[in-house]
């Protein structure tokens, strides 16, 4: 399972594509939209899907991933699944960026050097529910799937054709 932070209108279609390809392993995507990260998530939840399906992406687009209602994943109100993330992923090949303490686009209290960066970080899960890899936000859907094909060779969970 990979684990996302959304965020209105980007990569949603790189999402969806990487849902179809690996579905047949079981792999699930898990979006979670939030408005911390420089309230690039401004509406309300029941105003997102509609946004995605005739604004960007547009065309009709709906995701074919669980795309949850919006939350908070660092700070005082952090959603639970992220304290667990962050503690058990514990900075695992991520290195703190400061030119994230150097912008006033952070919406949360205190700032700890393992808090979600940015909208699309990312988390990989296995299926025995073990981490296996967090991406920076700028680490695009191309390279986690490369990621996520060797996790899948390497485990024995996707066969070489």
């Amino acid at each position: 399972m990979i684990i996302v932070l959304t965020e209105r209108f980007i990569c949603y279609l790189e999402l969806n594509a990487l849902q179809e390809e690996f579905r047949d392993v079981g792999f699930t995507i898990l979006g979670f939209p939030c408005n911390q990260f420089g309230m690039q998530e401004p509406g309300k939840n029941n105003e997102i899907l509609p946004a995605l399906k005739y604004v960007r992406p547009g065309n009709g687009f709906v995701p074919n991933f669980q795309l949850f209602e919006k939350v908070d994943v660092n700070g005082v109100n952090e959603h639970a699944l992220f304290t667990i993330l962050k503690v058990v992923f514990l900075l695992q090949n991520f290195t703190f960026d400061p030119m994230f303490l150097c912008n006033n686009l952070l919406f949360w209290e205190p700032l700890k050097v393992n808090d979600i960066k940015w909208n699309f970080e990312k988390f990989l899960v296995g299926p025995d529910g073990r981490p296996v890899m967090r991406w920076f936000p700028r680490v695009n859907v191309s390279e986690v799937r490369a990621d996520i094909l060797k996790y899948f060779l390497n485990t024995g969970l996707l066969q070489v054709l």
